[in-house]
């Protein structure tokens, strides 16, 4: 069975489908201490939302006939370059956060990591979904 083809406008809705669940995870993580639990599901879903911008991104661009992107550094600075994004040092921070994180060898930076996500990340993910939303509307 072939796969359903991937729209700009269907990633876009998981996108926020995706953010809309790592905000509850941030709002909570507000109101209460992280369980180690509470913190791998924060992170996972930052990754994961993180990863369907990205995918946006990508899918923009192809819709607009530009040729695919060799890796995330890329999509986000052209992304950068035609406003769909605020912050590119930001979103690079993001990338290099993500490429530091290994949950096989838990380490001092998983806090800080958290934190990341938690006062930048999810702020510069929900600027991207307005920008975004304005493109596609």
């Amino acid at each position: 069975m072939k796969a359903p083809e991937l729209t700009c406008e269907k990633c876009f809705e998981d996108f926020k489908d995706s953010l809309e669940e790592l905000g509850q995870l941030v709002s909570e993580s507000e109101k209460h201490p992280l369980t180690e639990s509470h913190e791998k599901r924060l992170i996972r879903s930052f990754e994961d939302t993180h990863e369907l911008a990205l995918n946006t991104i990508g899918e923009f661009f192809k819709k607009q006939g530009r040729p695919p992107f060799t890796g995330s550094r890329d999509a986000t600075v052209e992304a950068f370059n035609e406003d769909l994004i605020d912050d590119g040092k930001g979103w690079m921070d993001m990338i290099i956060d993500r490429i530091k994180y290994n949950p096989l060898y838990p380490e001092e930076f998983d806090h800080i990591f958290l934190s990341n996500i938690k006062k930048k990340y999810y702020r510069l993910l929900l600027n991207f979904e307005r920008k975004m939303k304005e493109k596609i509307d």
